[in-house]
């Protein structure tokens, strides 16, 4: 038999993502305001789960409290994405360079899993289908970042990757055809992990992030 708390956590953790995958949707725009009581009657569960799964995403940077009304969708700005580009590129070399230093000790070598990611994320990509995209390049990255053995670098990689795709989605959605226009390189950088290259490896994920700064900083103008 469950226990009272193990299914309140399991509900406060189902709230959390579902209303994680509506902002990354663009479903709940930035600024957009709600009440616990609006979420708890839509998912039709008590008001404490929902507060806390709402808690938690304002820990995660992706709701802002607002006092006497509730919560709304954090509004990030082109600075706080270039910031966020900036740290991607700090937390990539820090994982590349224990790569290196490491040789293979200490790195998984199962990437079925990762390859199969990343095989799904770059078809996406290649289509322009950013609905598909979103959820199989969070789970690429968040499995890749897995790969190193550092869980406290693997869960920031993820919160920044997050926070990236919440602030670039309603841009993206501007563009009339996103077909060529979205990195691709999952699986090349699969292989150069594949093959303990840190060198290329960082120097994808630095073309990556070069590409994408451009591309947002263009649909932001």
């Amino acid at each position: 038999m469950r226990s009272t708390a193990v299914t309140r956590s399991t509900l406060r953790q189902q709230i959390a993502d579902a209303l994680r995958d509506e902002v990354l949707a663009g479903r709940l725009g930035p600024g957009q305001e709600f009440s616990v009581k609006e979420i708890a009657d839509q998912y039709g569960v008590s008001a404490t789960p929902v507060r806390e799964a709402l808690v938690d995403l304002s820990a995660q940077g992706l709701l802002d409290s607002v006092q006497h009304r509730g919560f709304k969708v954090h509004e990030f700005t082109l600075g706080d994405y270039r910031g966020m580009v900036e740290a991607r590129s700090i937390v990539a070399e820090a994982i590349f360079r224990g790569m290196a230093e490491r040789g293979t000790e200490g790195i998984r070598v199962d990437l079925v899993s990762v390859r199969r990611r990343a095989e799904e994320a770059q078809r996406a990509a290649t289509a322009g289908d950013l609905n598909v995209l979103i959820g199989y390049d969070l789970r690429f990255w968040r499995e890749l970042g897995g790969l190193f053995g550092n869980p406290y670098l693997s869960d920031f990689l993820h919160r920044l990757r997050v926070q990236s795709w919440v602030f670039a989605v309603p841009l993206l959605r501007r563009a009339p055809d996103l077909r060529g226009k979205l990195w691709r390189g999952h699986i090349e950088l699969v292989e150069a992990v594949a093959r303990r290259d840190a060198g290329a490896a960082y120097a994808l994920v630095a073309a990556y992030n070069e590409h994408s700064l451009a591309l947002v900083e263009n649909l932001a103008q």
